[in-house]
């Protein structure tokens, strides 16, 4: 006798719900490709530049006007700075930054979105989805990890240019605990998805014995 094995099908919620989560990961990731393109216009022209610098050491106090009249001195941490002419060492590197967000984003999204397609069809673990979970998540993390990078070097130069090398705020890092952190949780998640796989092979051949046997 022969049997045939179907997957367990999703309730309508559960695929309204990952339709949903499909149509959003186009959104965000069509809205990201623009504004990343806008911007990579933006510094490729190099005029009126604004770019958000970072400032780090002592924070020199600046004063801060209040409506009365008087002013209150505060520590400047982050500001954004114009440039009249942005330099090709600034803006080649910001426009390396803008090209990974969009390719980072759009691989990452893209690996969700195909996930949530197939699970839609009632199959949650096998080896092409812990691909995915792992391309996604590594993708993410040397990703934005770079941008960060690509960004700070943006920020560098443009200080060093607009001041004349006067003020020194080189910073070029990554948050080491938050880098460990997603790291952690994308390897747990890939685990997951491996163990569910292996798991699910097993009872699945467990099940075919089982009906040999009757």
């Amino acid at each position: 006798m022969t049997s045939t094995k179907t997957d367990r099908a999703l309730s309508r919620g559960d695929i309204g719900a990952l339709m949903g989560f499909c149509i959003s990961g186009f959104v965000i990731a069509a809205y990201i490709t623009v504004f990343s393109v806008m911007r990579i216009v933006e510094l490729a022209g190099g005029v009126n530049v604004p770019v958000l610098v970072e400032f780090v050491g002592d924070r020199t106090p600046v004063d801060l006007p209040l409506g009365t009249g008087d002013s209150i001195p505060v520590g400047v941490d982050r500001a954004t700075i114009t440039v009249p002419q942005l330099p090709a060492i600034a803006s080649v590197p910001g426009i390396i930054g803008q090209v990974l967000q969009i390719v980072t984003i759009v691989v990452v999204i893209g690996c969700l979105i195909l996930l949530a397609r197939s699970t839609v069809r009632g199959r949650i673990f096998s080896r092409g989805h812990t691909a995915l979970v792992a391309t996604a998540g590594i993708t993410g993390l040397v990703g934005f990890s770079a941008i960060r990078l690509f960004d700070n070097m943006l920020a560098n130069a443009t200080v060093a240019h607009v001041t004349d090398n006067t003020v020194d705020n080189a910073m070029i890092a990554v948050e080491p605990f938050t880098f460990i952190l997603a790291a952690f949780v994308i390897a747990l998640i890939a685990t997951v998805f491996a163990i569910g796989d292996r798991l699910q092979r097993e009872n699945a051949a467990l099940e075919d014995d089982t009906k040999g046997l009757v």
